[in-house]
């Protein structure tokens, strides 16, 4: 094995490539030309290095908020909408992509036909969230959330050999999370839940995704943290015996903020929550809790919410 990931690395020396890890396997990737990212996460990634010119075009599902109140929405004007629906290897071969960004079961989908291992022979590069790799089958690669945007910053920046960008880029977001945690309120984490979705059983946030480094960094304490899984199913009674004294609401789709907190105010299994009771909740974009840069703008939001809230 390891004779043959030395071959690859000689190969694409080479051929002028630049191997990078895609989920824990070392692959040979020439610079892209025409990129194609899926959701706002892997097109973020992109426009906040400088790469507008090396995409061709974005898949966004309708469920995300619109391009037009992304910090980037110069950037989506420059490029093509290829789709509102979920991606799909015919999107990618029509619009001739030479990489996708998704990440995996957020993109890439064995049930879908679109993997990297499909991409691979039609001769397609691909490029996987390190966040969405705790999922990937026979390659599962484990960091906290942070890191995982991080290292993708890092390692597209050594595809599109804009090295020096990224690494300005991921120290501005380090220096700015490092902020927020220096001024979270002292004492005991605030105790957080975050809704997702469902009224019989509620989506929340497992260890293994953004939302539960931008509780810690903040000050809170994500209550389903210890669940080492990422967007999961729970109980509305795990839900009262964690008694969160705040309730993040990620925003998106059909279903508005302001209707799943009155749900939750509505239903008897949730009204008596203390964040219910006392009216803590704090809307997160959905934007902000996928994998992505603007990650780091949901934590100073939410960190300035918890310092307001814990002087009131």
């Amino acid at each position: 094995m390891l004779t043959a990931c030395g071959a690859d690395v000689d190969e694409a020396a080479a051929t002028g490539r630049t191997t990078v890890e895609r989920c824990g396997e070392p692959v040979g990737y020439s610079v892209p030309r025409r990129a194609v990212a899926y959701e706002a996460g892997s097109a973020d990634k992109l426009f906040s290095l400088g790469l507008t010119s090396h995409v061709h075009g974005y898949v966004m599902p309708p469920a995300n908020p619109p391009v037009s109140e992304s910090p980037w929405a110069a950037d989506y004007a420059k490029v093509r909408m290829l789709s509102d629906d979920l991606l799909n290897k015919e999107v990618v071969v029509e619009a001739k992509a030479d990489l996708v960004v998704a990440g995996w079961k957020s993109g890439f989908s064995d049930q879908r036909g679109i993997t990297p291992a499909i991409l691979d022979k039609l001769g397609i590069q691909s490029f996987m969230h390190t966040e969405s790799c705790f999922n990937y089958p026979g390659h599962p690669v484990r960091v906290t959330p942070f890191e995982a945007l991080y290292s993708d910053l890092q390692r597209l920046g050594r595809i599109f050999k804009v090295e020096d960008r990224a690494t300005r880029v991921v120290a501005g977001l380090k220096q700015r999370a490092a902020a927020v945690r220096a001024r979270a309120p002292k004492g005991e984490p605030v105790p957080v839940f975050l809704y997702d979705s469902g009224t019989d059983q509620p989506f929340t946030a497992g260890a293994q995704v953004p939302p539960t480094d931008i509780i810690g960094g903040a000050g809170g304490r994500n209550v389903f943290a210890g669940l080492d899984q990422r967007w999961t199913q729970v109980t509305w009674e795990a839900v009262a015996k964690a008694a969160p004294e705040v309730v993040i609401i990620l925003d998106y789709g059909d279903l508005p903020a302001q209707k799943k907190i009155d749900f939750l105010r509505s239903s008897p299994r949730t009204r008596e929550l203390p964040a219910v009771r006392k009216g803590n909740f704090f809307v997160l974009d959905y934007n902000e809790g996928i994998s992505g840069p603007r990650n780091i703008d949901g934590l100073e939001k939410f960190g300035a919410y918890l310092r307001e809230l814990t002087t009131r």
